[in-house]
């Protein structure tokens, strides 16, 4: 009998499967389950959730995760795979080969065998809310070279990769988690600029791609991509001849759910070429329910045929036979040099504009930053001012920190210490805020030197009138080859 749960892919509450939400799934019978960061904490422990998943549907069901590198993490313990923008300013393929294996080794020690990354979309609008350094740059035969070198490094390092997001999220500004994009070019742009990269990893033979909720009218009116005949079965399958699985975005985002409620994108994406439909729940195991049934409504009321699913579940089984779940512990020594290759792509990547002065250990540095930064979109994280005081404090001891919302405590610190050097740091992609424009003028006119730290936006750097280190990133590989730049080439800073 078919059984069209099995091409849902789910996610799950916690870090942790109670014998309750045992039950639920073995009863639903997903094709896999997605990880996010509220489900990954200790590796043993999410080793151990992994694993009850694996039991639960009785098979090795693929398990996935956003592993892109950079901002978008959901492991953060073990060496952290590189921001894309990073590597696009490498413009290496055999460093993006290497990154693709790097995150793919820390995925599959855990079991996870499936990652929704590398991002294809070529960053064509800065001012997009969603892509920004998820992307390996502005030039379509560039991102094409490192993100199909991405993926195949991570299949030959045991895990599926997803590329995404077709046909193409890079020439936005709306954010499709929020609303619908639309993008209004003619087929002969998008051939010419955001599809590179994607036929170039069908070509490649990349085993999945991930779908767009974006409306391209030039080629389907009426559907967003993840639910358009003509851009998954017409363009994708039948003239690309793509025969790897397409899976949707999430299809709880706004861009789907506000039009298709319910549940009803699940079938019209399955009938429309999608092998696998990602739904999140957040929590909600009902979505997941309603789902389900809208799936079985369709089969028994001809919308979905049955032949469509069971090709859709063949090829996830395919998958999970060509990539088996089973844990790869990573050793001392490959873990050695996965961080090793971390910092070196960091500090590769590293872009100074205006001339930087080199900063003494011994002596006061001032750390001005944002407590926080506001996310958005696929975002976790952030880096706040405590933990950026933390991360350059090794190599600068005497480092004085204050946050730069605080104007009282940003202003004693400059009169207290009025010959230190200062680093300003922008944290977010979201525009620089008022007070730090406000506190990067008074800066330039002190006379002790100051360093505009771009740790996120490279677009930041132009903004202020402070020399500036971009640093492409802001997790630690990035923070420790930034602070030894500041230290100059004679010092190496601590780990």
């Amino acid at each position: 009998m078919t059984h069209p749960a099995r091409t849902l892919m789910v996610d799950l509450p916690g870090p942790s499967l109670t014998p309750d939400l045992a039950r639920w799934l073995r009863a639903l019978n997903p094709g896999g389950v997605c990880l996010f960061a509220r489900n990954i904490t200790t590796p043993e422990a999410t080793a151990r959730l992994v694993a009850d998943i694996r039991d639960a549907l009785e098979r090795d069901a693929l398990v996935a995760t956003d592993q892109e590198g950079g901002a978008v993490l959901r492991r953060l313990d073990g060496p952290q795979p590189p921001t894309p923008q990073g590597l696009g300013v490498l413009d290496d393929p055999q460093a993006a080969f290497e990154a693709g294996a790097l995150a793919a080794r820390g995925l599959l020690e855990l079991g996870i065998n499936w990652n929704y990354a590398p991002s294809l979309d070529v960053n064509i609008d800065p001012l997009n809310p969603v892509i920004g350094e998820r992307s390996l740059g502005t030039d379509p035969a560039r991102v094409a070279a490192l993100g199909v070198a991405w993926a195949l490094g991570s299949e030959s390092a045991g895990v599926l990769s997803a590329v995404k997001h077709f046909p193409g999220h890079g020439d936005t500004r709306v954010d499709s988690h929020l609303a619908l994009p639309v993008v209004n070019k003619s087929r002969a742009a998008l051939e010419a600029c955001e599809w590179v990269p994607f036929r170039a990893a069908v070509q490649a033979g990349v085993g999945s791609v991930m779908t767009a909720h974006i409306l391209y009218p030039a080629l389907d009116p009426e559907r967003p991509a993840t639910l358009s005949p003509a851009l998954l079965d017409g363009l994708l399958r039948q003239e690309w001849s793509y025969s790897g699985i397409v899976v949707t975005d999430a299809m709880d985002m706004k861009a789907v759910a506000d039009r298709y409620p319910a549940g009803q994108g699940a079938a019209l994406a399955l009938a429309a070429g999608a092998d696998a439909v990602l739904v999140c729940g957040h929590g909600d195991q009902s979505l997941h329910d309603l789902h389900a049934r809208a799936l079985e409504q369709a089969l028994r009321g001809g919308t979905l045929s049955a032949e469509r699913v069971e090709a859709a579940i063949t090829r996830l089984s395919q998958a999970e036979a060509r990539f088996p779940g089973a844990r790869r512990l990573v050793s001392a020594a490959q873990r050695q040099q996965d961080e090793a290759a971390t910092l070196r792509w960091a500090t590769g990547a590293l872009e100074r504009q205006g001339l930087l002065p080199t900063l003494d250990p011994a002596a006061p540095v001032l750390l001005f930053a944002p407590a926080e930064s506001e996310l958005g979109g696929p975002y976790g994280d952030f880096l706040s001012s405590e933990a950026l005081a933390a991360a350059l404090r090794p190599a600068f001891p005497h480092l004085q920190s204050a946050v730069i919302e605080d104007a009282e405590a940003t202003a004693a610190l400059l009169a207290r210490l009025p010959s230190a050097p200062a680093l300003l740091a922008t944290t977010g992609r979201w525009g620089i805020p008022d007070t730090t424009v406000a506190l990067a003028a008074r800066l330039a006119t002190r006379r002790a030197p100051a360093v505009h730290l771009a740790l996120w936006s490279p677009d930041a750097a132009a903004q202020l009138p402070l020399p500036a280190l971009v640093t492409h990133g802001f997790r630690r590989a990035h923070l420790q080859a930034a602070a030894h730049a500041l230290l100059g080439s004679g010092q190496t800073a601590p780990v």
